[in-house]
């Protein structure tokens, strides 16, 4: 989302999907899918403005403006917001700017909406992460990194004085620079008493680079001559490259809703979408120490890529008894995919490809009590794989396949307020949901990365994940309030078949036929938030997570892994409303409140050394310690 720095602003509600999701949430929706919502309608006129500065000189900033509903019809509603950092990495800083605009027009059966919003981020790269010794500080595990060319000696220096704010580039312009312009336009009409159509309108439109310096880089590598100067050759120069994006992305969805008035246990939906995503990817050199025959801007390489993608699908849900109610989803889906030309190795990635899927759903609900059910559902989800999981393939890797997930889950669900047990001001929610996930061909994470940052991914024939989901809330008089949620779960690979290199980049069978622990999937993830109001106005609240031992790759190797780790944030809000405007909210927010050091992400590499020995290569991403933000919101 770094693209759209501060969306969340505009969003008037967000739902996360587990598992897959229904077809109304798109074509893809697989695995936790993200429904964003912007479309309410806020009917008084309003002006609003938060600012907020913290650690390591964050800023940020944000106008909000909204007519409110004029003439009982119309509405334009507004943002602009800039955030700001210097970041925790060493030179890691990011500038982001964004806006978003909005005008309807709403009647009694009719809502049509245009949408803007742009997001324009330039943001240092930092996706090298630090190398391990940078977090535990053995000196002879930096040298190994020395000796074998991961680390030059001025880079270990480096290290050992930055500890884990090392950044790996010192370029001062080794950026990322993005551009995302996105408008759309939304139309719900009522269509008599029982029928209603809803239909949108888009298109994005994204351009940018990433600069890099490239130092000692053969010639070949970029399709030039070498260099002749008098009796010297030279095949080697340093040199600047921007690798750009070039896309447009547009499309239409819509949806057939029937309700009838007098049947309120039924309803269907009618929906589908059409969208096709074109991208150009191309290489420019902007300065060499020796040119060869380059230009300023000589292009090194270029591809286009196209995805068409169609689907429709058919909803319906029915309340068969008083006490049972069911739902069926059918989704029909179509991809065409290409990719022309030549990738920033030189190598060729021309590429066809096309799917078609059938995702059928279908779930059911029973009321034991008031206040309890129980539910279950099954569905299928079927996702091809993206643009790098065709460019990207390690050597003898074969060709990308679309993933299939068979998702069956089953919980119960209890909500005591709703059963009048309680006082009217207290409450108390609970959920325990058992999920199992059969794949075909997942794509999942080697842990390593290509070099802009992006997580190289492989086939697996056969795995699962399957485990426990247990949510609660209990709240009383509004005062005091609790919410967690626990997930208990075991993500394997079957026959898995491990693939190493040596020292020549030759696949090499490591291991095979043995049931694994996938890459980056935590056994254990636990969130709580304890929030309190001990003064009117005041809101205190403690936000504690756990996450257990992640594995960077597929090889369930305590020596290529993230350490468990819990951090505890603290957050304080407190809400004035003086004569003379609605409301000030000053906050407090403290991120890590006990300064702990861990990192959340990483990725890993290696080779077999000449004994056959595993060389190994880890990354990681530590987590900021302690830090602040303040902010002071006014709203007009």
């Amino acid at each position: 989302m770094v693209n759209l720095p501060d969306l969340a602003s505009s969003v008037s509600s967000l739902q996360v999907q587990r598992g897959v999701g229904t077809s109304q949430n798109g074509g893809a929706a697989f695995g936790a899918s993200i429904n964003i919502s912007t479309l309410d309608v806020r009917r008084e006129a309003y002006a609003e403005t938060q600012n907020a500065y913290g650690s390591f000189n964050t800023w940020k900033n944000n106008v909000q403006f909204g007519t409110g509903l004029l003439g009982g019809h119309f509405t334009v509603d507004g943002r602009l917001s800039r955030i700001a950092t210097d970041g925790y990495m060493n030179r890691a800083e990011s500038d982001l700017k964004s806006y978003y605009l909005a005008a309807g027009y709403q009647a009694k059966n009719t809502l049509v909406k245009f949408i803007t919003f742009s997001g324009r981020e330039k943001t240092y790269q930092a996706w090298n992460g630090v190398p391990e010794p940078a977090l535990t500080g053995n000196r002879d595990l930096l040298q190994t990194y020395v000796d074998n060319g991961e680390l030059s000696t001025t880079d270990a220096e480096r290290v050992l004085q930055e500890g884990r704010r090392y950044s790996y580039y010192t370029y001062d312009n080794q950026t990322d620079n993005y551009q995302q312009n996105h408008y759309q336009l939304h139309l719900s009409q009522g269509l008599g008493q029982d029928w209603n159509i809803g239909a949108a309108l888009h298109l994005t439109r994204g351009f940018g680079y990433y600069e890099s310096f490239r130092a000692n880089r053969r010639f070949s590598a970029y399709g030039l001559p070498n260099v002749v100067l008098g009796n010297q050759t030279i095949s080697r120069t340093d040199l600047v490259d921007q690798k750009w994006l070039d896309n447009y992305f547009y499309g239409g969805t819509f949806a057939l809703n029937y309700q009838p008035k007098n049947n309120d246990k039924f309803e269907a939906t009618l929906g589908g979408a059409v969208n096709r995503f074109d991208n150009d990817h191309y290489g420019e050199i902007i300065w060499a120490r020796y040119a060869s025959t380059s230009n300023i801007r000589q292009r090194y390489y270029a591809n286009e890529a196209a995805k068409s993608d169609y689907n429709t699908y058919a909803r319906a849900t029915w309340q068969v008894l008083p006490r049972l109610g069911v739902y069926g989803d059918l989704q029909l889906r179509h991809i065409d995919y290409s990719i022309d030309g030549v990738e920033d190795d030189q190598n060729d990635v021309t590429t066809r490809a096309n799917y078609t899927f059938f995702n059928p759903k279908a779930g059911a609900t029973f009321s034991l009590a008031e206040g309890q059910q129980l539910y279950a559902s099954f569905a299928v989800g079927q996702r091809e794989p993206v643009r790098a999981d065709f460019t990207d393939r390690p050597a003898g890797d074969q060709s990308a396949k679309p993933e299939r997930l068979e998702d069956f889950e089953a919980g119960y669900r209890l909500n005591l307020s709703d059963l009048n047990l309680l006082t009217p001001r207290t409450a108390l929610r609970l959920e325990a949901n058992y999920f199992y996930m059969n794949y075909r061909n997942q794509l999942v994470a080697t842990g390593q990365l290509n070099d802009v940052g992006t997580a190289l991914r492989t086939n697996v024939a056969r795995s699962y994940r399957t485990g426990l989901e247990l949510t609660g809330f209990v709240s009383a008089d509004d005062k005091i309030s609790l919410s967690s949620t626990l997930t208990l779960s075991r993500n394997r690979i079957l026959d898995y078949r491990d693939v190493s290199y040596d020292e020549e980049f030759n696949p090499v069978v490591a291991a095979e036929g043995r049931t694994t622990t996938i890459s980056y999937s935590p056994s254990a993830v636990s969130a709580h938030t304890l929030e309190g109001q001990p003064l009117k106005g005041m809101r205190l609240a403690l936000l504690y997570k756990t996450v257990s031992r992640q594995y960077l790759d597929n090889s369930a190797s305590e020596a290529r892994s993230i350490q468990p780790y819990q951090v505890l944030d603290f957050r304080v809000r407190y809400a004035l409303g003086p004569t003379f405007m609605k409301e000030i909210e000053l906050a407090l927010l403290v991120n890590n409140v006990f300064n702990r050091e861990y990192a959340a992400n990483g990725y890993t590499y290696g080779y077999l050394g000449a004994s056959g020995q595993q060389e190994t290569f880890n990354w990681y991403y530590p987590q900021a310690t302690r830090n602040f933000l303040v902010s002071v919101g006014l709203k007009l």
